[in-house]
């Protein structure tokens, strides 16, 4: 039985192969601790800064993984209410954490983000239309406040146009070589994810370039709605921990 997953040009160790739950425990691990150094560490010490470039996996990962879940989705509109729904409640620990400063979290940026993508399904055939309306998306990211703005609209967008069979339909989902794909989205979103670090942009674009295709072990409603609500309730914990500090 082969070990390896082949293309032309080189092969990826199925040990070194993550499926999707692998990117989400990543993602979460990595915003935890982006979010720990930031409320709770005293800025520019070594330790908040390892923690801070660990952070910046966090997004590009939760982005990648948005536009895989719209790609594969059963319900698009319960997809974008979920989104919506989990940015609303946790707007309350995003204020109670950072106050009135004009910033929304980052659940609005991944609600918009879908909301961009359905723009592009609909609209795809005519280019000038879609581009107008994920500019529109882009743009109130942008004006809102929401946790890495336009970049962040963008990003996902440039995730989901890239994936092979989005532009390919036709070919066989098992027939794609997940890592050949995954340099396409690499090469044209790490302009993006540089903005907020190199450090980070290289960890997360190596941990989507090992993403295999597959959900993983994580599945049902239950672990899928636990995980929407993870952030706002760590944010919750975040700040009683800034209270007990005061």
């Amino acid at each position: 039985m082969e070990n390896t997953l082949t293309s032309k040009s080189f092969s990826v160790p199925l040990s070194l192969r993550l499926s999707g739950s692998a990117l989400k425990i990543i993602a979460v691990l990595s915003m935890v601790a982006d979010h720990c150094a930031y409320f709770l560490m005293e800025p520019d010490t070594p330790l908040y800064n390892m923690m801070r470039c660990f952070g910046r996996i966090a997004f590009p990962v939760f982005a990648f993984l948005i536009a895989e879940g719209f790609a594969h989705t059963r319900s698009r509109n319960r997809y974008f209410l979920t989104l919506l729904g989990f940015a609303l409640i946790s707007e309350i620990p995003w204020y109670l954490l950072n106050g009135i400063d004009g910033t929304h979290n980052v659940m609005f940026t991944l609600f918009l983000g879908v909301a961009a993508l359905a723009v592009f399904d609909r609209l795809c055939e005519n280019g000038l239309l879609s581009c107008f309306g994920i500019m529109v998306m882009g743009t109130l990211a942008w004006w809102s406040g929401v946790d890495y703005d336009w970049r962040g609209i963008l990003m996902i967008v440039l995730f989901y146009m890239l994936r092979y069979q989005t532009i390919n339909p036709w070919i066989c989902r098992n027939s794609i070589c997940f890592q050949s794909q995954a340099i396409m989205q690499v090469l044209f979103t790490f302009p993006l994810m540089i903005h907020y670090g190199i450090t980070g942009a290289i960890l997360a674009s190596i941990v989507i370039f090992l993403y295999d295709g597959t959900r993983g072990k994580i599945k049902g409603a239950v672990a899928k709605y636990s995980f929407y609500a993870f952030y706002p309730l760590h944010l919750i914990i975040l700040h009683i921990f800034c209270l007990a500090n005061i």
